[in-house]
Protein backbone atom coordinates (compact mmCIF):
# COMPACT_ATOMS: atom_id res chain seq x y z
CA UNK A 1 0.00 0.00 0.00
CA UNK A 2 1.35 3.39 -1.01
CA UNK A 3 0.38 6.47 0.99
CA UNK A 4 1.22 10.17 0.83
CA UNK A 5 0.51 13.47 2.53
CA UNK A 6 -0.26 15.82 -0.38
CA UNK A 7 -3.71 17.35 -0.55
CA UNK A 8 -5.60 17.68 -3.80
CA UNK A 9 -8.54 19.52 -5.25
CA UNK A 10 -10.96 17.25 -3.48
CA UNK A 11 -9.42 18.20 -0.13
CA UNK A 12 -8.07 14.72 0.44
CA UNK A 13 -4.53 13.32 0.53
CA UNK A 14 -5.95 10.18 -1.05
CA UNK A 15 -6.85 10.16 -4.75
CA UNK A 16 -7.93 6.52 -4.97
CA UNK A 17 -8.77 3.92 -2.37
CA UNK A 18 -9.87 0.35 -3.05
CA UNK A 19 -10.77 -1.91 -0.12
CA UNK A 20 -11.24 -5.68 -0.59
CA UNK A 21 -12.51 -5.18 -4.13
CA UNK A 22 -13.76 -8.31 -5.88
CA UNK A 23 -15.08 -8.69 -9.40
CA UNK A 24 -16.66 -11.95 -10.54
CA UNK A 25 -17.98 -12.60 -14.03
CA UNK A 26 -20.44 -15.37 -14.85
CA UNK A 27 -21.36 -18.16 -12.45
CA UNK A 28 -25.10 -17.79 -12.93
CA UNK A 29 -27.17 -20.96 -12.98
CA UNK A 30 -26.25 -24.57 -12.21
CA UNK A 31 -23.79 -24.87 -15.10
CA UNK A 32 -22.37 -21.38 -14.84
CA UNK A 33 -18.59 -21.00 -14.46
CA UNK A 34 -17.48 -18.02 -12.41
CA UNK A 35 -14.37 -16.08 -13.37
CA UNK A 36 -12.81 -14.07 -10.53
CA UNK A 37 -11.16 -11.13 -12.29
CA UNK A 38 -10.30 -9.28 -9.06
CA UNK A 39 -9.73 -11.11 -5.80
CA UNK A 40 -9.63 -8.79 -2.79
CA UNK A 41 -7.70 -5.77 -4.12
CA UNK A 42 -6.80 -3.24 -1.41
CA UNK A 43 -4.70 -0.18 -2.23
CA UNK A 44 -4.36 3.52 -1.52
CA UNK A 45 -2.86 6.06 -3.94
CA UNK A 46 -2.03 9.60 -2.85
CA UNK A 47 -2.96 12.75 -4.69
CA UNK A 48 -0.27 13.86 -7.11
CA UNK A 49 1.18 10.40 -7.74
CA UNK A 50 1.91 8.45 -10.93
CA UNK A 51 1.21 4.72 -10.66
CA UNK A 52 1.69 2.04 -13.31
CA UNK A 53 -0.22 -1.25 -13.17
CA UNK A 54 1.33 -4.36 -14.74
CA UNK A 55 0.73 -8.08 -14.83
CA UNK A 56 0.32 -11.11 -17.11
CA UNK A 57 -2.50 -11.28 -19.61
CA UNK A 58 -5.72 -11.97 -17.73
CA UNK A 59 -4.32 -10.76 -14.40
CA UNK A 60 -7.10 -8.19 -13.94
CA UNK A 61 -5.34 -4.96 -14.97
CA UNK A 62 -8.09 -3.56 -17.16
CA UNK A 63 -10.80 -4.74 -14.77
CA UNK A 64 -9.06 -2.91 -11.92
CA UNK A 65 -8.94 0.26 -14.02
CA UNK A 66 -12.61 -0.03 -14.99
CA UNK A 67 -13.77 -0.62 -11.41
CA UNK A 68 -11.58 2.19 -10.07
CA UNK A 69 -12.94 4.61 -12.67
CA UNK A 70 -16.58 3.70 -12.14
CA UNK A 71 -16.91 2.17 -15.62
CA UNK A 72 -17.71 -1.23 -14.11
CA UNK A 73 -19.36 -2.19 -10.81
CA UNK A 74 -17.34 -4.39 -8.42
CA UNK A 75 -18.99 -7.52 -7.08
CA UNK A 76 -17.85 -6.51 -3.61
CA UNK A 77 -15.65 -4.09 -1.72
CA UNK A 78 -15.29 -0.30 -1.65
CA UNK A 79 -13.96 2.18 -4.22
CA UNK A 80 -13.39 5.84 -3.29
CA UNK A 81 -12.20 8.32 -5.94
CA UNK A 82 -11.17 11.83 -4.85
CA UNK A 83 -13.20 11.44 -1.66
CA UNK A 84 -16.34 10.20 -3.43
CA UNK A 85 -17.59 6.69 -2.67
CA UNK A 86 -18.72 4.90 -5.82
CA UNK A 87 -20.82 2.20 -4.16
CA UNK A 88 -24.50 3.04 -4.09
CA UNK A 89 -24.15 5.83 -6.63
CA UNK A 90 -26.73 5.84 -9.37
CA UNK A 91 -25.72 6.02 -13.03
CA UNK A 92 -26.45 9.76 -13.14
CA UNK A 93 -24.17 10.36 -10.15
CA UNK A 94 -21.42 8.18 -11.63
CA UNK A 95 -21.67 10.02 -14.94
CA UNK A 96 -21.37 13.36 -13.15
CA UNK A 97 -18.37 12.10 -11.14
CA UNK A 98 -16.61 10.86 -14.28
CA UNK A 99 -17.19 14.16 -16.07
CA UNK A 100 -16.04 16.32 -13.17
CA UNK A 101 -13.27 14.41 -11.42
CA UNK A 102 -12.01 11.69 -13.76
CA UNK A 103 -10.11 11.82 -17.06
CA UNK A 104 -9.57 8.91 -19.46
CA UNK A 105 -6.84 8.14 -21.97
CA UNK A 106 -7.14 4.98 -24.08
CA UNK A 107 -4.82 3.09 -26.41
CA UNK A 108 -7.08 3.69 -29.41
CA UNK A 109 -7.52 7.43 -28.64
CA UNK A 110 -11.37 7.32 -28.88
CA UNK A 111 -11.55 10.65 -30.68
CA UNK A 112 -14.79 11.37 -32.55
CA UNK A 113 -13.88 11.17 -36.25
CA UNK A 114 -16.32 13.87 -37.40
CA UNK A 115 -15.14 16.48 -34.88
CA UNK A 116 -12.09 18.68 -35.28
CA UNK A 117 -9.18 18.63 -32.85
CA UNK A 118 -10.53 21.65 -30.97
CA UNK A 119 -14.07 20.24 -30.88
CA UNK A 120 -12.82 16.91 -29.51
CA UNK A 121 -10.86 18.67 -26.77
CA UNK A 122 -13.75 20.87 -25.63
CA UNK A 123 -16.42 18.14 -25.88
CA UNK A 124 -16.12 16.99 -22.21
CA UNK A 125 -16.83 20.54 -21.04
CA UNK A 126 -19.90 20.77 -23.24
CA UNK A 127 -21.18 17.39 -22.04
CA UNK A 128 -20.70 18.49 -18.42
CA UNK A 129 -22.61 21.72 -19.09
CA UNK A 130 -19.56 23.80 -18.21
CA UNK A 131 -18.35 26.99 -19.81
CA UNK A 132 -15.91 26.36 -22.64
CA UNK A 133 -12.77 28.50 -22.42
CA UNK A 134 -11.81 28.27 -26.07
CA UNK A 135 -8.72 30.43 -25.69
CA UNK A 136 -7.38 28.20 -22.93
CA UNK A 137 -7.99 25.08 -25.02
CA UNK A 138 -6.26 26.66 -28.01
CA UNK A 139 -3.32 27.75 -25.86
CA UNK A 140 -2.91 24.23 -24.45
CA UNK A 141 -2.99 22.67 -27.91
CA UNK A 142 -0.44 25.21 -29.12
CA UNK A 143 1.87 24.28 -26.24
CA UNK A 144 1.63 20.66 -27.38
CA UNK A 145 2.61 21.55 -30.94
CA UNK A 146 -0.92 21.22 -32.29
CA UNK A 147 -1.65 24.90 -32.91
CA UNK A 148 -1.76 24.36 -36.67
CA UNK A 149 -4.02 21.31 -36.34
CA UNK A 150 -7.01 22.87 -34.56
CA UNK A 151 -9.37 22.38 -37.50
CA UNK A 152 -7.99 19.03 -38.59
CA UNK A 153 -9.98 15.82 -38.19
CA UNK A 154 -8.40 12.90 -36.26
CA UNK A 155 -7.78 10.96 -39.48
CA UNK A 156 -5.50 13.79 -40.63
CA UNK A 157 -3.20 13.38 -37.62
CA UNK A 158 -0.44 10.93 -36.75
CA UNK A 159 -0.95 8.47 -33.91
CA UNK A 160 1.22 10.53 -31.57
CA UNK A 161 -0.71 13.70 -32.42
CA UNK A 162 -4.03 11.94 -31.82
CA UNK A 163 -2.87 10.74 -28.40
CA UNK A 164 -1.76 14.26 -27.48
CA UNK A 165 -5.24 15.46 -28.39
CA UNK A 166 -6.72 12.68 -26.23
CA UNK A 167 -4.56 13.70 -23.26
CA UNK A 168 -5.52 17.35 -23.70
CA UNK A 169 -9.17 16.27 -23.74
CA UNK A 170 -8.61 14.31 -20.52
CA UNK A 171 -7.02 17.33 -18.83
CA UNK A 172 -9.44 20.04 -19.97
CA UNK A 173 -11.94 19.37 -17.17
CA UNK A 174 -9.11 19.55 -14.58
CA UNK A 175 -9.82 16.06 -13.21
CA UNK A 176 -8.47 14.77 -9.92
CA UNK A 177 -7.53 11.37 -11.37
CA UNK A 178 -6.53 10.37 -14.91
CA UNK A 179 -6.90 6.69 -15.83
CA UNK A 180 -4.79 5.63 -18.83
CA UNK A 181 -5.22 2.20 -20.44
CA UNK A 182 -2.15 1.28 -22.52
CA UNK A 183 -1.76 4.91 -23.70
CA UNK A 184 1.49 4.19 -25.59
CA UNK A 185 0.55 0.76 -26.95
CA UNK A 186 -0.20 1.97 -30.49
CA UNK A 187 2.65 4.51 -30.72
CA UNK A 188 6.22 4.54 -31.97
CA UNK A 189 9.04 5.07 -29.49
CA UNK A 190 9.33 8.83 -29.99
CA UNK A 191 5.57 9.45 -29.72
CA UNK A 192 5.41 7.19 -26.66
CA UNK A 193 8.09 9.29 -24.94
CA UNK A 194 6.13 12.47 -25.68
CA UNK A 195 2.90 11.00 -24.29
CA UNK A 196 4.61 9.74 -21.13
CA UNK A 197 6.17 13.17 -20.69
CA UNK A 198 2.72 14.77 -20.87
CA UNK A 199 1.32 12.39 -18.27
CA UNK A 200 4.32 13.03 -16.02
CA UNK A 201 3.84 16.79 -16.41
CA UNK A 202 0.17 16.43 -15.43
CA UNK A 203 1.40 14.96 -12.14
CA UNK A 204 4.43 17.14 -11.40
CA UNK A 205 3.16 20.51 -12.66
CA UNK A 206 -0.61 20.27 -12.29
CA UNK A 207 -0.88 17.95 -9.28
CA UNK A 208 -3.05 15.35 -11.02
CA UNK A 209 -3.00 11.67 -10.13
CA UNK A 210 -2.31 9.24 -12.96
CA UNK A 211 -3.07 5.51 -12.91
CA UNK A 212 -1.73 3.78 -16.03
CA UNK A 213 -2.11 0.19 -17.18
CA UNK A 214 0.82 -0.80 -19.39
CA UNK A 215 2.70 -3.83 -20.64
CA UNK A 216 5.88 -1.82 -21.32
CA UNK A 217 8.66 -1.70 -18.67
CA UNK A 218 10.04 1.51 -20.19
CA UNK A 219 6.65 3.21 -19.81
CA UNK A 220 6.23 1.83 -16.29
CA UNK A 221 9.64 3.24 -15.32
CA UNK A 222 8.22 6.75 -15.79
CA UNK A 223 5.86 6.19 -12.85
CA UNK A 224 6.53 6.77 -9.14
CA UNK A 225 5.63 3.15 -8.45
CA UNK A 226 4.48 -0.02 -10.19
CA UNK A 227 1.75 -2.31 -8.87
CA UNK A 228 1.95 -5.92 -10.05
CA UNK A 229 -1.16 -8.08 -10.44
CA UNK A 230 -1.47 -11.83 -10.92
CA UNK A 231 -4.69 -13.85 -10.91
CA UNK A 232 -6.65 -10.81 -9.79
CA UNK A 233 -4.48 -10.18 -6.75
CA UNK A 234 -1.96 -7.50 -5.89
CA UNK A 235 1.32 -9.44 -5.64
CA UNK A 236 3.98 -6.75 -5.42
CA UNK A 237 4.98 -3.10 -5.55
CA UNK A 238 8.09 -1.47 -6.94
CA UNK A 239 8.85 2.11 -5.87
CA UNK A 240 11.00 4.42 -8.03
CA UNK A 241 11.23 1.71 -10.70
CA UNK A 242 13.79 1.23 -13.44
CA UNK A 243 12.88 -0.48 -16.70
CA UNK A 244 15.32 -3.29 -15.91
CA UNK A 245 13.81 -3.90 -12.47
CA UNK A 246 10.29 -3.89 -13.88
CA UNK A 247 11.21 -6.35 -16.64
CA UNK A 248 12.91 -8.64 -14.11
CA UNK A 249 9.83 -8.64 -11.88
CA UNK A 250 7.57 -9.37 -14.85
CA UNK A 251 9.85 -12.24 -15.89
CA UNK A 252 9.46 -13.72 -12.42
CA UNK A 253 5.68 -13.51 -12.85
CA UNK A 254 6.07 -15.46 -16.08
CA UNK A 255 4.62 -12.57 -18.05
CA UNK A 256 7.67 -11.23 -19.81
CA UNK A 257 10.19 -13.05 -21.95
CA UNK A 258 13.76 -12.06 -21.01
CA UNK A 259 14.86 -11.58 -24.63
CA UNK A 260 11.80 -9.47 -25.41
CA UNK A 261 12.44 -7.40 -22.28
CA UNK A 262 16.01 -6.69 -23.35
CA UNK A 263 14.88 -5.60 -26.81
CA UNK A 264 12.16 -3.33 -25.40
CA UNK A 265 14.50 -1.67 -22.90
CA UNK A 266 17.15 -1.12 -25.59
CA UNK A 267 14.55 0.47 -27.90
CA UNK A 268 13.42 2.83 -25.14
CA UNK A 269 16.93 3.85 -24.09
Amino acid sequence: MFRGTDTGAAGSAEALRMVSVHKVYGGHGAAGTAVRALDGITLSLPTGSFTAVMGPSGSGKSTLLQCAAGLDQPSGGRVVVAGAELAGSGEAELTRLRRQRIGFVFQQFNLLPTLTVLQNVTLPLRLAGRKVDRRRAVRTLEQLGLGERLRHLPAQLSGGQQQRVAITRALVTEPDVIFADEPTGALDTRSAREVLGLLGEAVRVHGRTVVMVTHDPVAAACADQVLFLADGRLVGTLVRPSAEAVAERMTRLGAWDAAEAADTIAAGA
